[in-house]
């Protein structure tokens, strides 16, 4: 039986402030907990209400359907539920990063838009991706739902986006609306591909230490369209052609 400090503690994890002092996130379901272990993150408590199929041999409470409703962050809860302590920050490393190919975000707000990148990140076998510190919280329990185990995989750098793009030493891309046609200009296999805000896009700031302004164009030339794409598809999209190119 779950008690009501467990409850607690597991409920004010929601918020970053109280993620940030107990040093430790919230995972849900076979999926996503499976992955993390098996990447190494230390478990603080696993929940469950089924014998679980996880990896390594983990110390598990059993609880209720009713107690994991309670506890879980989910419209339906996924038989098992576990925090996890926050790995040590990692630091930008410059000759990493000159010869890898990244993504940064720069002040991507929507949850579900910075776990998807990362699930695309994994997918099209990015190195790492670099977080302004105002981009969502990728330990918040929304993005590592929406990470499908993906922050698993990915290395995630919190940083100074300004400071870490002026010491690049490598391409910068950005897509940006006055950009040039991303099909036709040469794309390198290693550089940092820059993702701006859903509203505004990539700030003033950034968009001046771009080295390449790219451009997905759309095909309705003669009708009205949207007026861009949600970041998250731009993001699959740019690291598509990248990765079909390379």
């Amino acid at each position: 039986m779950l008690s009501k400090s467990q409850i607690k503690l597991i409920r004010s994890l929601e918020l970053k402030k109280n993620r940030k002092r107990e040093n430790l996130f919230v995972a849900e379901g076979p999926k996503v907990v499976g992955d993390l272990l098996r990447a190494g993150f230390k478990p603080h408590s696993v929940f469950s209400t089924t014998p679980a199929p996880l990896p390594f041999n983990v110390d598990i409470q059993d609880i209720t359907d009713e107690e994991l409703y309670r506890i879980s962050f989910l419209q339906h809860p996924q038989e098992v539920l576990a925090l996890f302590h926050m790995p040590e920050p990692s630091q930008p490393n410059a000759t990493q990063m000159n010869t890898q190919l990244a993504i940064a975000l720069d002040n991507v707000q929507d949850p579900g838009n910075v776990g998807t990148i990362i699930r695309i990140a994994d997918w099209f076998g990015m190195d790492a991706i670099y977080c302004s510190p105002t981009t969502a919280d990728v330990y918040s329990p929304k993005v590592v739902q929406a990470t499908m185990g993906s922050i698993a995989h990915v290395p995630i750098i919190v940083c100074d986006l300004t400071k870490l793009l002026s010491q690049a030493q490598c391409p910068v891309y950005g897509t940006v609306l006055d950009g040039e046609n991303l099909y036709s200009q040469p794309l390198s296999p290693h550089g940092i591909i820059v993702m701006g805000n859903e509203g505004n896009g990539i700030s003033p700031a950034i968009r001046q230490l771009l080295t390449h302004r790219l451009l997905i164009p759309n095909y309705h030339k003669d009708s009205e369209t949207a007026e861009s794409l949600n970041v998250a598809i731009a993001t699959a999209i740019t690291c598509a052609e990248f990765r079909r190119r390379g």
